[in-house]
């Protein structure tokens, strides 16, 4: 091959690579636009009437809780503000997690001692969406929403018939009887199940209490009988007294801003953290999806407050 020739076919190998990298580029820059605009990034007021006067913020709870991070700072951010003269959680979450449910639960608490926090429930706020929800004051639900769910759960695989099939044998080194507890590649014995299921229990009993040390006089019967795991719609929930008021979001703002007695016009203030573009919002953005694909694949090794059924009792 000539040197002409050779010269000529490196060039179109470098202007194949520079397209390349160009087109990357153009979809990364998709990728975190369109992510951008799922997650409705930024701050902002969602008002009408007068501008300035007392607002009441807006917390969003979207989603399944495997972190408490974000809400919490949402959270204190709203109790800093002194415009925001209340706070409105809305809660669109199915569950998750018990830690970062339970930090959420008591920075709720902390906060309403000095500052008035409501729930809003939307179309879905059960189990630990349920349990955060609890920690206000009071709670506004829609008819349909779907709530309820006071339970946890586990899940285990036993895939040792899997492993006998692919001819695979797993090798076990542990140290502690029940340190290889719901390893999928045996059963699990009787006195592992019950060592499990009186775990649960006690993290079932958390749930109860707290529910309990917040909505005692409110609850209609026994609290045991209404924390079986089951769905509740909004209606059926308030008859029950697991919610206090059957209400939209922007309802239950109105009645709130009235109670108060609060100055100006009715304004809402979704409370986000809001911070210009930067290759970080994009690293995170790609994060993101990742720690959900992992919490996808490992919740089955963490006891969840979390919806697992579509059944609507009501």
């Amino acid at each position: 091959m000539s040197n002409a020739a050779q010269n000529k076919q490196g060039k179109g190998l470098i202007l194949v690579f520079f397209l390349i990298i160009f087109f990357f580029a153009l979809l990364l820059l998709f990728a975190h636009f369109t992510l951008s605009s799922l997650k409705e990034s930024g701050e902002g007021n969602v008002s009408w009437g007068k501008s300035g006067g007392d607002v009441i913020g807006v917390v969003e709870v979207k989603g399944v809780i495997f972190e408490s991070k974000k809400v919490i700072e949402n959270l204190l951010r709203a109790e800093k503000d002194k415009s925001v003269k209340a706070i409105i959680l809305r809660v669109e979450s199915p569950g998750g997690s018990v830690g970062p449910t339970q930090e959420i639960y008591d920075e709720i608490i902390r906060i309403d001692k000095e500052k008035p926090v409501y729930a809003s429930f939307g179309s879905i706020a059960a189990s630990g969406g349920y349990y955060i929800g609890a920690a206000c004051r009071k709670i506004y639900a829609n008819a349909g929403t779907l709530t309820g769910s006071i339970g946890v759960i586990m899940h285990f695989m036993d895939l040792s018939k899997l492993y006998e099939f692919a001819k695979v044998k797993p090798g076990i080194i542990k140290s502690g009887l029940y340190k290889d507890i719901g390893s999928p590649h045996r059963k699990m014995t009787k006195e592992e199940k019950l060592y499990m299921k009186n775990m649960l229990s006690g993290v079932h009993d958390q749930f109860k209490n707290h529910i309990m040390a917040r909505r005692k006089s409110k609850i209609k019967g026994n609290i045991d009988d209404h924390a079986q795991g089951q769905i509740f719609s909004g209606t059926v929930a308030k008859e029950l007294g697991l919610v206090d008021e059957i209400a939209s979001l922007w309802t239950a703002g109105r009645a709130i801003f009235s109670e108060m007695n609060l100055k100006g016009d009715f304004k809402f203030k979704y409370i986000k953290e809001k911070r210009p573009f930067s290759l970080r919002d994009l690293v995170d953005d790609v994060e993101g999806i990742v720690e959900g694909i992992k919490f996808g694949s490992h919740n089955s090794f963490m006891p969840m407050y979390m919806m697992m059924n579509n059944k609507i009792s009501g």
